[in-house]
C-alpha cells in the first residue's frame, strides 16, 4: 500500500517524554505556529518500573512543562492543582517537592489538554526532500496504516534506554533486570534468596532501600555493591545548583570539548548521586534492623569494580568484582542482579536515511549548537534540535527537567524566528568567567 501524505506542519517533535509534553504545552499558545507531537505508545507512562509509592521528586514543582519560562501558562502545575481541586491541601502541605507519583499524574492531565500529541504514531524514518525543503516523516499507525507527515523542522525527544554494561551482559534474563524494570519484575524480586543491587545513583539507592525493607519484613537476603568510593549524596546546595541555570550553560557550551567532558565528568554527583532523605532512610532501616534476630544477611561494599559475571553449576549468579583501593579480586554470588547501571542515548533507526546529513564529533556524538540544534550538511535548509541528548554540549543540567521549559522556549524562539518566549537572564549569582566576559 502507498503511503498517503497526512499533513505538513511547521515542526514535528518525535517522543512524547516530559521535554516534548513541554515543547507541546508551551507551542500550545502559539496560534501561527503548527506543532505535533508524534509517539508510538499508546497512552503516557513515566518511569512505572521505578514508582514506588514514597518516591520524591528532585525538584520544584515549578520544575514543570511551562512555568521558568511561562508562568501564567494554562499547563503549569499550579493550573493543574487548581483545574483538579487540590490547591489548599498543596499549600498546606508545604513541600515545594511533589511526590513522582503526582508529577506524573499532572503530566498526564496536561497530556489530557494537548491534542497536538498523537498516540500510536510508530515513526519508521525521517527523510530529507530537497526539492520541497521539508523533512518527510513516515509513519506507522497502530491498525498498520502508514501515512507522511512533512515538516520544515524536527525535535528528537526519544529519550535515553537502560544501559547494561559488558561485564553483565553474559547473565540470562531470567537473572538480571535494570533497575527500569524493577517493580515489574517483583515476583523474582521475592522469589530470590539474594538480590544483588549492582551501581549507585538515586534508582539504586530506592531499589536497595526497597529490599532493605524487604529484608527487615523477613525477606531474602540483599547485597549492594558500587564502583563509587563512598554512598554519594546528590550535590544539591545553592551555588552547586545554579549550574543547572541558563547562566550557567551558556558558558559551558562556549568551552572547547574537551574542556567540556572533563567537567561533565568531574559534576558526577550533581545528577548521579542520591538523595540526602533516601539515604537517611536507608540507614534507618538498618538502625532499626539491629533490634531483630533471624533476618536474612544484607551486605553493603563501595569501591567494587564488576569484571565479569557467569552462572554456576547450582543456576545463581557469580559476578566476578576488584576491590578498587586494593586491588584485591572476589566472586559475589547471588540469585538476581538489579543493574542499576544508568541509561544511554537510544539511537533511532528512523534517522538511518539521514545520518549521512548529520554530523558527529569524534566519539560520535551530536554537534549541538546552543540553540539545540545539531549540526547538518549545508545542503539541509531544516533543523532537527535534541532534547537531553545534549549532555556533552551543554552540561549537566541536560537530564534536568528544571531546564526543560527554557530549552524548549529557545526551540520555539529559533523556529519561529522572533521572541516568542522572553528567556530568563539573571539566573545566577556565580560569574563563571574571566572578569569582562573573555573566553
Amino acid at each position: 500500500m502507498t503511503d498517503q501524505v497526512e499533513s505538513k506542519h511547521d515542526v514535528i517533535a518525535i517522543g512524547a517524554g516530559p521535554f516534548n509534553l513541554g515543547l507541546a504545552a508551551l507551542a500550545s499558545t502559539v496560534d501561527d505556529l503548527d506543532l505535533v507531537v508524534l509517539e508510538s505508545r499508546s497512552d503516557f507512562r513515566w518511569h512505572p518500573g521505578l514508582m514506588f509509592d514514597d518516591a520524591m521528586l528532585q525538584v520544584s514543582f515549578l520544575a514543570d512543562l511551562v512555568s521558568l519560562v511561562a508562568p501564567t501558562n494554562p499547563l503549569s502545575f499550579l493550573s493543574y492543582l487548581h483545574d483538579t481541586d487540590r490547591m489548599y491541601p498543596f499549600y498546606v502541605r508545604e513541600q515545594f517537592h511533589p511526590t513522582r507519583r503526582e508529577y506524573e499524574h499532572y503530566l498526564r492531565w496536561a497530556v489530557s489538554k494537548l491534542p497536538s500529541v498523537r498516540w500510536s504514531h510508530r515513526v519508521e524514518a525521517v527523510r530529507w526532500d530537497t526539492g520541497a525543503s521539508l523533512f518527510t516523516v513516515h509513519v506507522v499507525h497502530a491498525d498498520g496504516r502508514r501515512s507522511v507527515m512533512q515538516a520544515k523542522d524536527i525535535v528528537l525527544g526519544v529519550g535515553t534506554e537502560p544501559n547494561v554494561p559488558e561485564s553483565l551482559a553474559a547473565l540470562p534474563g531470567d537473572k538480571l533486570l535494570h533497575t527500569a524494570d524493577y517493580l515489574h519484575r517483583t515476583p523474582d524480586v521475592e522469589a530470590a534468596g539474594r538480590v544483588t543491587v549492582i551501581g549507585s545513583g538515586q534508582s539504586g539507592a530506592e531499589v536497595a532501600l526497597d529490599l532493605l525493607r524487604r529484608n527487615a519484613s523477613g525477606g531474602g537476603a540483599m547485597s549492594w555493591l558500587t564502583r563509587t568510593v563512598s554512598f554519594a549524596p546528590l550535590d544539591y546546595t545553592k551555588l552547586v545548583l545554579e549550574m543547572t541555570t541558563p547562566s550557567y550553560i551558556r558558558y559551558f557550551h562556549d568551552l572547547p570539548q574537551s574542556k567540556r567532558d572533563d567537567l561533565v565528568a568531574e559534576q558526577w554527583r550533581h545528577y548521579k548521586g542520591i538523595s540526602t532523605e533516601t539515604l537517611e532512610a536507608i540507614h534507618d532501616v538498618l538502625y532499626q534492623r539491629d533490634l531483630a534476630t533471624g533476618l536474612a544477611d544484607v551486605e553493603l561494599r563501595n569501591g567494587i569494580a564488576i569484571e565479569g559475571s557467569t552462572v554456576d553449576s547450582a543456576g545463581r549468579a557469580v559476578l566476578t568484582c576488584r576491590h578498587r583501593d586494593t586491588g584485591r579480586t572476589f566472586e559475589h554470588v547471588t540469585d538476581l542482579v538489579v543493574a542499576a547501571t544508568g541509561y544511554k542515548q537510544r539511537k533511532p533507526a528512523f534517522l538511518s536515511p539521514v545520518e549521512n546529513l548529520v554530523r558527529r564529533d569524534e566519539k560520535g556524538r551530536y554537534k549541538v549548537a546552543l540553540d539545540h540544534s545539531i549540526e547538518l550538511d549545508p545542503s539541509v535548509s531544516g533543523r532537527v534540535f535534541v532534547s537531553n541528548a545534549d549532555l556533552h554540549s551543554h552540561g549537566v543540567a541536560a537530564p534536568d527537567l528544571g531546564i526543560g521549559a527554557f530549552r524548549n522556549a529557545t526551540i520555539l524562539n529559533s523556529v519561529s524566528g522572533r521572541e516568542l518566549y522572553r528567556l530568563p537572564k539573571n539566573t545566577a549569582y556565580t560569574s563563571f568567567t574571566v572578569p569582562g566576559g573573555a573566553g
